[in-house]
């Protein structure tokens, strides 16, 4: 992270000398999403839900992260969940991609990744979808979020796990308690 936010100074600092060939410059100008995410992470980072933790692999590469949740009440609770996020070229005109990568029995969580979450999407119905004005922050915490009070089972994204629950909430939560027991440790 250092490493991109000094690349952003030591370029501002080479837009007053135009020495270099322009092909040059062209490998060394910083793209606008990649401007914009410099200032969310450090957003993000001091604003992290404390169930919440960041990682970036690369850390000259901010628009790829995982995000861990780790929910502390509701069904989740004691449970690791990991979230990949990709952060598109068009951002902040595009919601980031984001998938989730461990398998869990959930309504709004398909057990392949899939994530239901209005915000996430480009057009939403609802008028609650993305916007140039959301940041990194608002997806996190609308991701931690669906772990208690944006858990819906009135709008499931996994039909079946909504039905489960609609049919025996206990033999739901049994079914939620094995998952993580299997995949979310």
């Amino acid at each position: 992270m250092l490493t991109l936010a000094s690349k952003l100074k030591r370029d501002d600092g080479l837009k007053g000398s135009r020495a270099s060939a322009t092909a040059s410059d062209s490998t060394r100008r910083v793209s606008v999403r990649d401007r914009l995410l410099v200032k969310e992470v450090a957003e993000l980072e001091a604003n992290l839900p404390c169930t919440c933790k960041v990682h970036f692999p690369d850390p000259n590469k901010l628009h790829r992260f995982q995000l861990t949740v780790t929910p502390d009440e509701g069904y989740y609770q004691g449970g690791k969940f990991q979230f990949e996020t990709e952060v598109p070229d068009a951002y902040n005109m595009v919601p980031p991609k984001v998938r989730c990568l461990t398998r869990m029995w959930h309504p709004n969580i398909t057990e392949t990744g899939e994530i239901c979450l209005s915000l996430l999407r480009e057009h939403s119905i609802d008028g609650t979808g993305w916007a140039p004005t959301r940041t990194l922050k608002d997806v996190v915490w609308g991701l931690n979020s669906l772990f208690t009070d944006l858990l819906n089972f009135d709008d499931p994204l996994n039909l079946e796990a909504a039905e489960h629950h609609l049919r025996d909430k206990e033999d739901f939560r049994s079914k939620v308690e094995d998952y993580i027991k299997r995949y979310a440790r």
